[in-house]
């Protein structure tokens, strides 16, 4: 088998994808050298930018810390000058406490214990510490014989469990010790002491960790001394397993260093915390930049994505403002073949287009009056052969009404005789209604009533009859000849072969928005499938007699004037009787003649 030709297959591809392909292949060229271009240049601005980026976060860490040990320096001078120096301590202790305690309350996130103790070591006054553990000599440590030895200066210890203190809740906690030399007054005498504040290491440690620094880079803190105090992987160091170059950091002065570290390149920040000589050191392995380079050939391929993305869309745009017109007009036409008249047609595009859409449009509104019209006919002629039905008299009936009113008569029974002629008159006068299909419900249950009243006599009273109707009722609109088939029906199919009187119900009720007419009996009765049959014409509904308009024709002719949704519905079982509701809807008679007038 041959290979379609690229010829063949060009011409099977349609204006608007040749117009999009065209326009995105040129645009996406141009997009790949602007974008090559961009990369270059912002390759070499890039690393610039990182670590600029990382010296500032540096910079934020050295005011945040430094704020901090403000603070709790500026707590030490709160204390001694505040509480201590300016009091009789040995007379006035209980004041110092409940003020040491109060100050120690108001920083106790950040501060775990605060002492007040001799120059021989004697705990004087301890928040919230209770005392000293036993045979604890603290005149040893090195936090104290630092603040006795130096009194003008304030000392930083390095990180350390505070062991000093016997005391449940604060024992095994990691803390910097801030230490100072004190006077302390008794009566006119004075006596050196030491003040010390536990600072919590928690609260140091959550302001270094998760420092962004890049991807892979991270700070560490080191000492006046150069003693490591604050690092991510410090309990890896202390195991011996991780190192770090902290010797030759000591000696740096603050400023950006690049050095290689176990074989690896890395940039090298440092910056000193104010008074304490400590320094914050940032480290950004060469890696972190690669890496970074690494998120910037992505964004930029993102970039690149994007304005493709942007740019097909454009041209889709473009592409489909040239083809819709034409689109739409093809669906309007497949429509039109599926049968679908009333579909709307898009009239746009040039004026050739836009001529066609009229054209179209035109053509399916000529083809929607025609099939409406033919539809109007023939509702209209049903209705006329309905109507036609109905207009017709049995001569049966007639014949045996005009043979009870003669027997009437020759019997003198003449009053009897002018109430049949009366209700024959009426009811023909009912059936005529000077051509109307719609009349009153009050016309309607006059009919039938005539239609029984004739029947009774005719029967000899073999049954009994009632009708039921509220006044609200009376004024609403009815079909007309509506009932006097299914009495008909029930008379002679229900009543006339069973033994003893039999009983008929006309009620007519409302239901909300529906008018319910019920007609039952208490005669034969007949099975579900017998119902069933009525409706559809399967099952005769009198028994050869009456005047052959059928339950299927009433429910037809209602459905024909009001819709689908309203008609019969029987309900019967044999030997027990029979029951019809009729469902209209319930409307004013003068509001549905108009209705009638204008169709």
């Amino acid at each position: 088998m041959a290979k379609p030709r690229k010829s063949d297959l060009f011409q099977r591809v349609s204006i608007r994808y040749t117009i999009f392909i065209y326009f995105t292949i040129s645009a996406l060229i141009m997009i790949l050298l602007i974008g090559l271009s961009v990369y270059g240049r912002l390759t070499g601005q890039f690393s610039a930018t990182i670590r600029k980026e990382n010296q500032t976060v540096i910079n934020q860490v050295n005011l945040t810390m430094d704020s901090y040990l403000r603070t709790v320096m500026k707590l030490s001078d709160s204390i001694y000058y505040g509480v201590i120096k300016n009091v009789d301590f040995f007379h006035q202790s209980e004041t110092v406490n409940s003020e040491i305690t109060l100050l120690y309350d108001n920083n106790k996130d950040s501060v775990s214990n605060i002492a007040l103790l001799s120059k021989d070591g004697e705990l004087l006054c301890a928040v919230p510490a209770a005392r000293l553990k036993t045979g604890t000599d603290v005149t040893g440590e090195e936090w104290f014989a630092d603040a006795l030895e130096h009194p003008e200066n304030l000392h930083f210890s390095m990180p350390h469990v505070q062991y000093i203190f016997d005391n449940g809740e604060n024992q095994y906690r990691w803390v910097i010790t801030l230490s100072r030399a004190v006077e302390i007054t008794d009566g006119t005498a004075t006596a050196q002491g030491v003040l010390l504040i536990d600072m919590t290491y928690a609260s140091l440690q959550y302001m270094l960790d998760n420092i962004p620094l890049g991807d892979q880079g991270y700070l560490y803190l080191v000492g006046s001394s150069g003693e490591l105090i604050y690092h991510p992987k410090m309990q890896l160091i202390d195991a011996g397993l991780e190192k770090e170059n902290v010797s030759e950091i000591y000696d740096c002065r603050d400023g950006n260093y690049q050095e290689t570290w176990q074989g690896k390149k890395r940039d090298i920040i440092v910056k000193t915390v104010g008074y304490t000589g400590w320094k914050i050191v940032g480290v950004v392995p060469e890696q972190g930049f690669t890496l970074n380079e690494v998120k910037t050939r992505l964004f930029m391929v993102f970039v690149v994505a994007f304005f493709l993305f942007l740019l097909a869309v454009i041209n889709a745009y473009i592409s489909s403002k040239i083809t819709a017109p034409i689109k739409e007009l093809e669906k309007t036409v497949n429509a039109l073949e599926e049968g679908d008249l009333d579909a709307e047609v898009s009239v746009g595009g040039s004026y050739e287009i836009q001529h066609l859409g009229r054209s179209i449009g035109n053509m399916a509104r000529r083809i929607q009056a025609l099939m409406d019209d033919i539809v109007a006919e023939h509702e209209s002629k049903r209705k006329s052969e309905f109507d036609t039905l109905q207009s017709q008299i049995n001569p049966h009936f007639l014949y045996n009404t005009l043979d009870i009113i003669v027997w009437m008569i020759e019997n003198e029974q003449k009053q009897e005789a002018v109430k049949i002629v009366t209700a024959l008159a009426r009811f023909f006068r009912i059936s005529l209604s000077k051509g109307r299909s719609i009349i009153l419900v009050r016309d309607e249950l006059e009919h039938v009533r005539n239609y029984l009243t004739i029947q009774q006599k005719r029967f000899k009273n073999k049954f009994t009859y009632r009708i039921e109707a509220g006044p609200e009722v009376l004024s609403l609109a009815s079909l007309k000849l509506m009932l006097q088939p299914l009495v008909e029906n029930a008379i002679y199919h229900g009543m006339e072969f069973m033994d003893g009187d039999g009983e008929i119900l006309v009620k007519v009720e409302r239901q909300g928005g529906r008018l319910c007419f019920i007609i039952e009996d208490n005669g034969l009765g007949m099975t579900a499938e017998q119902a069933r049959g009525l409706l559809t014409g399967e099952t005769k509904s009198t028994s050869g007699k009456g005047s052959g308009i059928g339950v299927k024709n009433v429910n037809e002719r209602i459905r024909l004037y009001f819709g689908e949704d309203y008609g019969l519905t029987i309900h019967s079982e044999p030997d027990v009787g029979t029951r019809i509701q009729i469902h209209l809807p319930a409307v004013p008679y003068e509001e549905l003649v108009e209705k009638e007038k204008e169709s």
